[in-house]
């Protein structure tokens, strides 16, 4: 039996803190591999802490090279620490921040909850209090400097291994907050892992470039995370417009700077070049229901992305801002919100904290808009077309942060006749893996991270959904109704073949919709194999 790890081998351990066991990891009923590490270079090893805590490195944070460089790494982190404990510096989140910081019973109900720390072979170090319980003690000792510190929590060493490591462990969290959901006294452990995220971003420099350099920085240059600027953008849906007129035998003409109109939408743009089926299937519904509605060219109008919410406000600010600005130029009633998660999160509850109440837009989920259509009968249905196994995927910011359960439930009890729910499904849900940013990011064994420990709860409960009908004979489809949360299931699906192994297709609700609407041509879904 493997020792546990403590919470101070954080600073003493020598080399890599822990070993990546294969072994440790459970088996699926579905045939999804388990990937050994590619190792590091000797000169990567050298130059950077890539393999200072589990053989996956995220932030790439350079090795220190002398006393003085240990030490200003050090001091940045308290520097920034100190920060995240000022009301003027951190008015987002402090208050919060300090009730978790005295709140803790360490009952562990957290570790129980968390698809991470169980995926894991349960390793100590993935337990959500053990990156919470560091940050803790640091905290009363070195900020609050509590006189009895040391005797109430025990003499927590801090170097810079602990401030690399700690750095690293922010990035073991899916921000999922399953675990601030079942506790007890209500310690949010997904909160205070983002918070470390800001440290290590707003004070000391150290953000993911799959977040920052290409994310929210690309955004703010170009107008979306994918680099589309508005011309391209409006180039890509015409084409899409035209494809897809073809494919539905509806015209489809998707408006654009409409001012006046009813609805803003605001998609990921990531839906436009990676699943233009989706976009397609948004326009082919509102437009036979009839809405008045629009799209933005405005820079950042067009991309509901805001990776800002996974790590730095200031970048959250800058780009919520930017997408009231689109929708106040415009003059419409409202947004809406496409079938992203995090854009949910950053459009709604995080915007109205970090915008200013003058200019702010009332903002609606899709999954609202969508239910109201079709109750209301403005488009017809005919729910046989589809008439196969569908399961419901729950992302974590629209379900556990928001509420919002029902009304896309509503809709595949009406359209999908053979729907079924995972099990711990609606707020209960397991994130697909890919949350906080994971989605996007390749490097540095994160890929494998993502396939072995953080996105194999998801693929446990897919496999539960359809376990009467798993294996190539029965085409089954995974609704999946969030940008990010897609290109997980899909990088997972493509790893281990599952399409034609078990005759998976994976989309969004909206296909579902258009797949059944009657003015349609039939098979709007596709499954490998299928004739185009």
């Amino acid at each position: 039996m493997k020792e546990p790890k403590k919470l101070t081998d954080i600073s003493t351990v020598e080399g890599q803190m822990i070993e990546y066991d294969l072994n440790d990891i459970p088996d699926l009923p579905l045939d999804v591999a388990k990937l050994p590490f590619k190792k590091y270079s000797e000169k990567d090893l050298a130059d950077t802490c890539l393999d200072t805590l589990d053989g996956v490195s995220v932030l790439n944070i350079l090795r220190p090279k002398t006393p003085a460089e240990e030490e200003e790494l050090v001091n940045k982190f308290l520097s920034g620490l100190r920060k995240l404990f000022d009301k003027e510096d951190n008015w987002l989140f402090c208050n919060m921040l300090e009730a978790d910081m005295d709140c803790c019973a360490q009952c562990n109900s957290c570790s129980a909850a968390c698809h991470l720390y169980e995926m894991s072979g349960k390793n100590e170090m993935y337990r959500p209090i053990f990156r919470s319980e560091i940050l803790r003690r640091i905290y009363h000792q070195y900020i609050k400097k509590e006189p009895l510190a040391k005797w109430r929590y025990g003499d927590f060493p801090l170097n810079w291994k602990t401030v690399v490591r700690l750095g690293e462990l922010s990035y073991r969290c899916n921000l999922c907050r399953r675990c601030a959901q079942v506790c007890p006294i209500g310690v949010d452990n997904g909160m205070i892992a983002r918070e470390i995220r800001k440290i290590f971003s707003q004070e000391m420099g150290f953000a993911p470039k799959e977040l920052h350099a290409k994310g929210t920085e690309l955004q703010m240059q170009r107008g979306s995370s994918t680099g589309m600027t508005p011309d391209v953008v409006k180039d890509n849906v015409e084409f899409i417009d035209e494809d897809y007129s073809e494919i539905t035998g509806v015209g489809l003409e998707t408006p654009f700077d409409k001012k006046g109109a009813d609805i803003l939408l605001i998609h990921n743009a990531g839906e436009i070049m990676a699943w233009p089926e989706n976009v397609a299937a948004f326009t082919t519904i509102f437009n036979a229901a009839g809405l008045s509605w629009t799209l933005s060219s405005k820079m950042c109008g067009y991309d509901g992305v805001n990776y800002g919410v996974f790590y730095d406000d200031t970048q959250t600010a800058r780009i919520a801002i930017q997408h009231m600005a689109a929708a106040k130029e415009l003059g419409v009633k409202k947004i809406v919100i496409g079938e992203c998660g995090h854009a949910h999160k950053a459009l709604t509850v995080i915007a109205d904290r970090a915008v200013p109440y003058d200019m702010q837009v009332p903002r609606e989920s899709c999954y609202v808009t969508l239910n109201e259509i079709i109750k209301s009968g403005r488009i017809k249905l005919d729910p046989s077309r589809n008439n196969f196994p569908v399961t419901l995927h729950d992302p974590c910011n629209v379900v556990r942060l928001m509420g919002i359960v029902e009304p896309q439930r509503e809709i595949l009890r009406a359209i999908a006749p053979q729907f079924r729910e995972m099990p711990c499904n609606g707020v209960h849900n397991y994130c697909c893996g890919g949350g906080s940013g994971f989605a996007i990011m390749t490097r540095n064994n994160i890929n494998v991270w993502r396939q072995d420990i953080s996105g194999r709860k998801k693929f446990w409960q897919i496999s539960e959904a359809f376990k009467d009908c798993l294996g190539p004979e029965t085409k089954k489809y995974i609704c999946a109704p969030c940008s990010n949360c897609k290109g997980q299931i899909r990088d997972i699906l493509e790893a281990n073949d599952l399409y034609s192994k078990n005759s998976f297709a994976y989309g969004g609700l909206v296909e579902l919709i258009v797949n059944c609407m009657v003015d349609v041509k039939p098979g709007y879904i596709k499954w490998e194999g299928d004739e185009e």
